[in-house]
């Protein structure tokens, strides 16, 4: 029998609490934007919130990483012996998010087995889909270690173009149990979704299992493969303790992602761009552009101080430009002491670039159509490709799953 990598979960949701309050985006997300955490925090105040297990990335380098993991793992404490939670057992939920541009995106958020997952470019049946940036897994893996909860940001994407396995949700979506729904802070757009057990539960995972692939791919990571990476780093270095039988049961050997198909028409493959901070604009031009193979199968645009231009590049695929875009600006970066931060939408982009100093890289977005075959073909992207959609389309926090 197929072993299956995606199973229901006991899920646990908040309940008595303002949902919209709980339930805020993916950490990595506003990386440079103070202001937009500056806001979530003034809207949570002294509630319950998601808000109070995670770090913000644009918080990283001022806080005290120890001291906010201790943080965090009491605060899940006490929303679990609060009896904030209830659970939703043995399911999948199935839920619809109706995107800020009105397009409305399906996924279903059950649990991956961590052992049939691998972010190196290894031949595993659940893949990473770009490079992982090893010096932000430590953070991500303190908080597991102690942690009671985890609760993902994590979209995962399966190559389904007769969009079968939540085609067959979304039809009977009216006769499923209600769990949630809710509109999403700061322009996030709206949430619900429904319960999927029993037979219901049963079908879905038939119908993941049919979509056969030669390499033995079956799910490749779309968000959050960076904090995918940090449960598997956590459980390979648990499971080393723990007894055949134990590690067969431990909760921690999964990990509760949310499966999109890549084909839904309300996903889109956005370009992460990059902004580079302390560097001289008009040498940092010129060197990439000498840098980079002249042509015009790709078009990056710059940006600095209300100054532009394009640089045409050539390359046999998107991922081999990226591939030497990146090596370029990560020695660049080293040599000249500056800062590469990704960030995610154009306007964030022109923001920053329009500091003294900055310079914005406007990158072009990968074709959809090719998402799969090109991790079967060469393995992971560079780091930081593409990105899912726009920032406040990302995932945002909202199920938890206990892992000890």
């Amino acid at each position: 029998m197929k072993k299956n990598i995606f199973t229901p979960a006991n899920i646990l949701l908040p309940q008595g609490i303002s949902m919209e309050k709980w339930s805020v985006v993916a950490c990595d997300q506003f990386s440079s934007e103070r202001d937009y955490w500056e806001r979530v925090g003034d809207i949570v105040g002294e509630e319950p919130s998601t808000l109070k297990m995670i770090i913000p990335e644009a918080f990283l380098e001022e806080l005290d990483e120890a001291e906010e993991t201790k943080k965090i793992s009491a605060t899940m404490g006490e929303y679990l012996d609060s009896g904030l939670f209830y659970e939703v057992s043995d399911s999948f939920i199935y839920l619809e998010r109706t995107q800020p541009d009105g397009r409305v995106r399906q996924g279903l958020v059950g649990a991956i087995d961590l052992d049939c997952y691998d972010f190196t470019g290894t031949a595993s049946a659940v893949r990473a889909s770009e490079g992982t940036v090893l010096d932000r897994l430590p953070p991500r893996i303190s908080i597991r270690r102690t942690a009671r909860l985890e609760l993902p940001h994590i979209m995962t994407f399966i190559d389904d173009p007769g969009n079968t396995v939540l085609g067959q949700l979304a039809q009977k979506a009216d006769s499923l149990q209600p769990v949630y729904d809710f509109n999403l802070m700061e322009g996030g757009g709206h949430i619900k979704a429904m319960r999927v057990a029993g037979g219901d539960a049963e079908a879905v995972m038939a119908s993941i299992n049919a979509l056969n692939d030669e390499s033995g791919m079956l799910m490749v990571m779309g968000d959050g493969n960076h904090s995918l990476a940090a449960a598997k780093v956590y459980w390979e270095e648990l499971k080393k303790t723990l007894s055949e039988d134990e590690a067969a049961n431990h909760p921690a050997s999964k990990a509760l992602v949310e499966l999109n198909n890549v084909y839904d028409g309300a996903i889109d493959f956005e370009a992460i761009h990059r902004v580079l901070f302390d560097v001289d604009p008009a040498k940092f031009v010129d060197d990439f552009t000498k840098a980079m193979q002249p042509g015009t199968d790709y078009i990056i645009r710059w940006v600095s101080e209300g100054k532009k231009g394009e640089i045409g590049i050539g390359a046999q695929c998107i991922g081999d430009m990226l591939s030497a875009m990146q090596d370029f600006l990560d020695d660049y970066a080293k040599s000249e002491n500056a800062r590469i931060d990704y960030i995610h939408g154009e306007d964030s982009v022109m923001k920053l670039a329009d500091c003294k100093n900055n310079v914005g890289l406007v990158l072009p977005a990968m074709v959809k159509s090719e998402f799969f075959e090109t991790v079967a073909a060469r393995g992971v992207f560079p780091k930081k490709s593409f990105s899912v959609g726009h920032a406040k389309d990302k995932r945002y926090y909202l199920e938890c799953r206990g892992i000890k």
